[in-house]
């Protein structure tokens, strides 16, 4: 079956960007946190559970290397 003639070329709506700022973190693990010159609740409280014995931890987001991303 053939196209529909007569259509012309179907053009997209653009997104509206968010008005809201967008932010990302790095992730750091337990001995980033032991050394850090400005240590903040979220990684001393990381640091106090990697410190028992059998733990495994993936990192947690580092607030001081926040970036915008857009």
């Amino acid at each position: 079956m053939a196209p529909p003639k007569g259509k012309g070329k179907v053009v997209k709506k653009k997104k509206e960007l968010s008005s809201r700022a967008q932010y990302t973190m790095r992730i750091v693990e337990s001995a980033t946190c032991s050394v850090c010159k400005t240590p903040c609740a979220r990684g001393m409280r990381y640091l106090d559970m990697m410190s028992q014995p059998g733990a495994v931890g993936r990192g947690v987001p580092c607030i001081l290397t926040r970036r915008k991303i857009n």
